[in-house]
């Protein structure tokens, strides 16, 4: 895990960027305190974002039902994971 602060990190943006899409995990400090974390986008996350793309699924709108706030088009989910399976 790298750690830089944030003057640095403007400078160097591009570079710390790189890393993340490296698996590297950022911690951004200011004045020595820890203030945030830049994580690489998850496997998940991707899927995600290619589901809604495809129209197979979308953003829910208004407060977010469950952890995601997304929404799926079509058949249940479970039956989708279950045809994947066979």
């Amino acid at each position: 895990m790298l750690s830089v602060g944030i003057k640095e990190l403007k400078t160097r943006l591009s570079s710390y960027i790189d890393s993340v899409e490296q698996g590297e995990e950022v911690v951004v400090t200011e004045r020595g305190r820890e203030v945030a974390l830049i994580i690489p986008i998850t496997p998940e996350r991707r899927a995600l974002a290619g589901l809604v793309r495809e129209g197979r699924a979308r953003y829910g709108s208004g407060k977010p039902r469950g952890v995601s706030g997304i929404e799926l088009i079509g058949k249940p989910l479970s039956e989708t994971v279950l045809e994947e399976r066979q």
